[in-house]
């Protein structure tokens, strides 16, 4: 069987095919490039779980495949849980993320509270079914400065509960195994491989 993730991101790639070829040896994992579609399915939704059920759907209906796609992003506090669904067009879609990250520790520069949440919903579907979703998040703050060069987005502002380093700063292994992504990758996992033996 066919598995295509509805992505072109090549950080989120490497990271959801990782994770899945691992619990899932039946499930061949592809991605929009490995079956040559380069179509950019817009994000018109007003919440992640509306996106991510837009993209895999819409891929779904489609090839005729089981699809998933995730969206995700940064929600920090104090700024009214911005970027949050924006995080990839914040401040313009092909605006790098080092402006990103410091346009958004300039507005908290005199901020006291720098609480924030990662938010990832991974959506399942297939054609002619509903489609199934699967929230992971991952709480933290925001950093003063923008440190370390691992992962991608907004880690290196980053710092999650119970760690004193950026995201970015962290082993990809670690980063990957306490992350919103990770925690929503292994609530749909447990569903496949429960649909595998029904």
């Amino acid at each position: 069987m066919k598995l295509i993730l509805a992505t072109h991101n090549p950080h989120k790639v490497i990271e959801l095919k990782d994770k899945l070829k691992v619990h899932l040896t039946h499930y061949e994992v592809l991605s929009l490039d490995d079956i040559q579609i380069t179509h950019d399915i817009e994000e018109t939704e007003a919440t992640f779980e509306g996106n991510a059920i837009l993209k895999a759907q819409w891929i779904a209906d489609l090839t005729g495949e089981v699809c998933i796609a995730d969206d995700s992003g940064l929600c920090i506090e104090a700024l009214n849980q911005e970027p949050g669904v924006y995080s990839a067009r914040y401040c313009g879609e092909h605006t790098p993320y080092a402006i990103k990250n410091q346009m958004i520790l300039e507005r908290l520069q005199f901020q006291n509270n720098r609480k924030a949440h990662y938010v990832s919903v991974v959506a399942l579907a297939q054609k002619g079914h509903s489609a199934k979703t699967f929230r992971g998040e991952m709480w933290g703050h925001i950093a003063v400065e923008a440190k370390g060069s691992n992962g991608f987005g907004y880690d290196p502002i980053f710092i999650a509960d119970g760690y004193t380093h950026t995201i970015a700063e962290m082993p990809l292994e670690l980063k990957n195994s306490i992350s919103h992504r990770h925690k929503a990758i292994e609530l749909l996992i447990e569903v496949l491989i429960q649909e595998e033996h029904v």
